[in-house]
C-alpha cells in the first residue's frame, strides 16, 4: 500500500492487516481512506479540512480498479465519508461521477449519515486568514487564491489559540507539517490493484471549486493491464496534464514507475509558468508491484507499507531540489 504524506500510516495501518490477509485491494484503499478522512488531526481531507473562501468544507473523492469500474463524488458539504460514498457510486449507479446536492441526495438515500464538517480548529484558522491582509495577494490572485499552498499554510502558521499568534509573520513552524490531498494505491494478495483519492481541497477555495482529486484520470488513475498513480498537490497543475492518466500510459508502453513518474514531471516543469508555491507529487504503483514516487519540489513524503510495517520515507526524486 502505497499512501501520499506522512499520515499515511493512520490509513494504511487500520487496512493492512486485512490485505495481509488475502483481501480486497479496493477494500484496503476504501477503509484506508476513511480512517483518514474521520481523523479531525488531518485538515486537508475529510473532517477537519480547511474551508473554502466563505468558511464552509466541501469534500471531493474518487475509487477505481480500472477503466470500466470508477466512481467519484465533488461538491459534498454535510457527509464526512466521499470515498465510500464514491465507492456506491461506482457500484450501485450506470454513472462515475455525482456532484453537489445530487451527490448528496444519492448519498442520503444510501443510507450515510450527514455531518458537520468543519472543526473549530479550522474555523480559527479560516478567521486568522480572513482577519490577516497580508495573507493574500489580491492582485496577483484576484482576491480568491490563495498565495500558499495547504501544506505551506500549515507549515508556517499556527492558528489564535493553538500556540502562536495568528498572523504568518510572527508564526512559528509546526514540526511535522499538514499536508494536502491523500491518495492511496495498493496490490492485494491476487496482484489486483485499487486506488482511492479524496481532499477537502485548497484551504480558501473560490467556493464551488473542484480540482484534480475527484477526477478520473487526474487525480487517479488504475488500470489493470498497466498500473496505478495518483496525484497531490495543486489541482489546476495536475488537471493541466492529466498526471495520473499519463503516469500510467507511460507504464503501459514499458516504462518503470520512477521514469513515468519523472517525465510527466518533466512536462509539468516544461509546461507551466510556476510560481513558489507550486507543490506537485505523483505516486505510482506497477502491474508487477514495481513503485516510486516523486515531487515537484522538496517537502513531499509517502508512506509505504508492506509485511515489514508503514514507513514514511522522501520520494524517490525530487525534480528541482
Amino acid at each position: 500500500m502505497l499512501t501520499t504524506w506522512s499520515f499515511g500510516p493512520t490509513g494504511n495501518d487500520a487496512a493492512f492487516p486485512a490485505l495481509m490477509r488475502g483481501g480486497d485491494a479496493l477494500d484496503g484503499v476504501v477503509h484506508a481512506a476513511t480512517v483518514i478522512e474521520a481523523d479531525p488531526t488531518i485538515d486537508s481531507v475529510g473532517v477537519g479540512g480547511l474551508p473554502d473562501y466563505d468558511g464552509r468544507v466541501s469534500l471531493d473523492a474518487c475509487v477505481m480498479t480500472d477503466p470500466n469500474r470508477a466512481g467519484a463524488v465533488a461538491f459534498i458539504r454535510h457527509y464526512a465519508n466521499p470515498t465510500q460514498i464514491a465507492r456506491r457510486v461506482m457500484e450501485k449507479t450506470i454513472h462515475v461521477t455525482l456532484v453537489g446536492d445530487g451527490a448528496e441526495d444519492f448519498a442520503g438515500r444510501e443510507g450515510f449519515a450527514r455531518a458537520e464538517l468543519l472543526t473549530q480548529d479550522a474555523r480559527r484558522v479560516w478567521e486568522a486568514w480572513r482577519n490577516d491582509p497580508s495573507g493574500i495577494d489580491r492582485d496577483k490572485y484576484k482576491g480568491w487564491i490563495p498565495p500558499r499552498n495547504v501544506e505551506e499554510l500549515r507549515g508556517s502558521f499556527v492558528a489564535p489559540g493553538a500556540g502562536a499568534p495568528g498572523n504568518a509573520a510572527s508564526a512559528k513552524r509546526f514540526p511535522e507539517p499538514h499536508h494536502d490531498t491523500v491518495g492511496i494505491l495498493a496490490m492485494d494478495s491476487r496482484g489486483r490493484l485499487a486506488g482511492a483519492c479524496s481532499t477537502s481541497g485548497m484551504a480558501f477555495k473560490v467556493p464551488g471549486r473542484v480540482g484534480d482529486s475527484p477526477i478520473i484520470g487526474q487525480g487517479l488513475y488504475v488500470d489493470q493491464e498497466a498500473g496505478a498513480a495518483c496525484a497531490t498537490g495543486t489541482g489546476e497543475i495536475i488537471t493541466g496534464v492529466c498526471g495520473s492518466f499519463l503516469i500510467v500510459e507511460l507504464m503501459r508502453r514499458g516504462a518503470p514507475p520512477v521514469d513515468a513518474v519523472r517525465e510527466t514531471l518533466e512536462r509539468v516543469r516544461k509546461r507551466f509558468t510556476l510560481l513558489e508555491d507550486h507543490q506537485t507529487a505523483f505516486c505510482a504503483l506497477d502491474r508487477h508491484g514495481r513503485w516510486a514516487s516523486g515531487a515537484l519540489r522538496p517537502g513531499f513524503r509517502h508512506t509505504i507499507t508492506d509485511d515489514a510495517g508503514s514507513r514514511v520515507e522522501d520520494p524517490t526524486f525530487v525534480l528541482l531540489p
